[in-house]
């Protein structure tokens, strides 16, 4: 089975850049520096508030494994 490595941007709430974050060292403060919008609750609070995008990346992964597997199982 191969192996890949997925990486998911979290939006700002505000604005919905996903590039312009500044934090503290443990993620528990984020800022995005284009519209200025604190998060005090940090990463946490950031993926609360992206959650129903985040569901809807799981749900197309696991599609997407559920069809390779049929594909395998059908030889």
């Amino acid at each position: 089975m191969k192996k890949e490595t997925l990486h998911i941007s979290l939006r700002c709430d505000t604005c919905g850049s996903d590039s312009h974050f500044i934090s503290n060292e443990d993620n528990c403060y984020i800022k995005c520096t284009l519209c200025n919008r604190e998060y005090l609750g940090g990463r946490d609070e950031l993926i609360e508030l992206n959650s129903s995008d985040l569901q809807m990346t799981f749900k197309s992964i696991e599609d997407e494994i559920k069809k390779e597997i049929l594909k395998k199982l059908k030889f």
